[in-house]
């Protein structure tokens, strides 16, 4: 069964490829793929917090109302 993401998972990942990119622990082609991994990671934190943008507003309508 595949583990659940979560927005400080998703983090946490992205905060050590970063710390290792800046470090230059990787080769260039290590680093173009960590790259792109941190990418994805960032449009997956981008993603959870938009969504619960979206809860947030909907909850304080209903409670408006």
């Amino acid at each position: 069964m595949a583990k659940k993401k979560s927005l400080e998972g998703s983090m946490e990942q992205l905060e050590d490829i970063v710390s290792k990119l800046e470090s230059g622990e990787f080769t260039l082609d290590e680093s173009l793929k960590k790259f792109e991994e941190g990418i994805k990671l960032y449009n997956e934190c981008k993603s959870f917090l938009a969504n619960a943008e979206t809860k947030i507003k909907t909850l304080s309508e209903e409670f408006k109302e």
